[in-house]
């Protein structure tokens, strides 16, 4: 947790500056200087071969799939077991798919620093590629998650 602790600190504001993440940060309405969780989204790639076969026949076939990093989402301490990070991933979802079609993305894309982080992502039906901490979402199924 202290890299992610760290990244909000030292490094989100020139990312952000820099269009490299958007930031997306919950605070307490009360007390708008406390940090209750955060996230960041930025665009990336994922190798064809890489994506779950049964998630294939929902994006294009090119050699690198578009897709939507969920970067980091962290909950304070102080604060967990809260659902605050079922409600920042929810957000990131909502987001992701918002943007997708004008960005074009196929997949959201998370990389689970542990295998707690790796099963709360599988609970909201992510998949994790083999041999990995990485964890996909189809678009197709994110629009399922949040069409009206």
């Amino acid at each position: 947790m202290d890299s992610l602790d760290r990244y909000l600190r030292t490094q989100a504001s020139q990312d952000v500056r820099r269009k490299a993440n958007g930031v997306f940060v919950l605070v307490e309405r009360d007390v708008p200087d406390t940090v209750l969780g955060y996230y960041t989204l930025c665009a990336s790639g994922l190798a064809q071969g890489d994506v779950p076969v049964a998630a294939r026949k929902y994006i294009p076939r090119y050699p690198l799939v578009s897709a939507t990093l969920i970067g980091r989402l962290a909950v304070s301490v102080l604060r967990q077991r809260q659902h605050f990070g079922a409600l920042l991933l929810a957000d990131a979802v909502r987001r992701a798919y918002a943007s997708a079609s004008v960005v074009g993305s196929s997949m959201l894309v998370v990389d689970a620093l542990s295998e707690r982080a790796a099963a709360f992502y599988e609970m909201f039906g992510f998949t994790r590629l083999p041999d990995s901490m990485r964890l996909v979402l189809p678009m197709r199924a994110v629009e399922a998650l949040v069409a009206p």
